[in-house]
């Protein structure tokens, strides 16, 4: 199959083009600059050259291809809402240029927007209209409607591994800027965790065989209680840990603070059967311990 993937020189998106190719897929891999057209080159990857904004390049590539795999998305939290837009209108136009073809389209969304106390499912609907990926998502499944073989992968707030840049190593900047590690209460609130490569098999295998109009989880951890995630930067970087209220953290995390003190548990097991998927990378902790964070 020749996949169109978005956001493939991404930190994600770098590993499911690496996982295609590996599985004897060819790639087309949309690039924004020279820059990211040279790093597609280095690993054998024809560029597609074209951004989220260029609705047309969009379209030329999924077309060109026999599925997409959508995971570009523009982390400026402080043009949050806007980016969230961009977002809705390249998968509408992904959807439209897939419509009638029968072709899969797979998009990346979030775990946090189904929080729960109990775990949530691959079944549990986004708790608002409104939260964020809401809509890309409704549109994907709404799309099976239409000839296209959607699916939604929902990645937990920490995909870790090598070259991560995401939530964990901000909370370690902060924690190393402030000499704390700290959580929130009594930090027994919960975030779900996936290793990048797991994460890759998922939107590989989501691309290959998920039905039409379907949700997954790529969870490889249901949920690593924060106080331990504190606990585990504090022993890298040797500074004290310590709990701040709601009121003390914003001072502390920044625009993390709306975050941080979420309780997201999540399960994966429909996924895991749907798609014989079982997580086979190192877990967070472990990760934090080995993974060269704190070099």
């Amino acid at each position: 199959m020749r996949v169109f993937v978005t956001g493939a020189t991404g930190f994600i998106g770098s590993a499911i083009v690496q996982d295609l190719i590996g599985a004897g897929h060819q790639v087309l891999g949309l690039a924004r600059s020279d820059d990211s057209a040279a790093a597609l080159a280095r690993l054998g990857v024809e560029a597609h050259r074209g951004d989220l904004a260029d609705l047309d390049s969009l379209v030329a590539g999924a077309r060109a291809c026999e599925g997409v795999i959508h995971t570009a998305f523009i982390h400026d939290f402080s043009q949050f809402m806007a980016n969230i837009e961009t977002d809705r209108r390249a998968v509408e136009a992904l959807a439209c240029a897939l419509e009638g073809s029968d072709k899969p389209l797979v998009i990346a969304s979030g775990t946090m927007m189904v929080q729960h106390a109990r775990p949530a499912t691959e079944r549990d609907a986004p708790l608002s209209v409104e939260a964020p990926r809401a809509a890309s998502e409704a549109m994907v499944l709404a799309a099976a409607d239409r000839g296209v073989r959607g699916s939604v992968v929902r990645l937990p707030p920490t995909v870790h591994g090598a070259g991560d840049h995401g939530f964990v190593p901000r909370l370690i900047e902060a924690a190393r800027e402030h000499g704390v590690s700290p959580y929130v209460g009594d930090g027994a609130n919960h975030w779900p965790a996936v290793h990048r490569l797991d994460a890759a098999r998922v939107f590989r295998r989501a691309v290959e065989r998920a039905a039409p109009g379907t949700r997954l989880h790529a969870v490889g951890e249901e949920g690593v209680p924060m106080r331990a995630i504190a606990e585990a930067i504090g022993a890298g970087l040797g500074v004290p840990v310590r709990s701040l209220t709601q009121d003390e953290a914003p001072a502390h995390f920044g625009f993390l603070a709306m975050f941080i003190a979420t309780d997201n548990p999540t399960s994966s097991a429909l996924t895991r059967s749907a798609l014989g998927w079982s997580p086979e990378g190192p877990d967070l902790l472990t990760d934090l311990r080995e993974g060269g964070y704190f070099h």
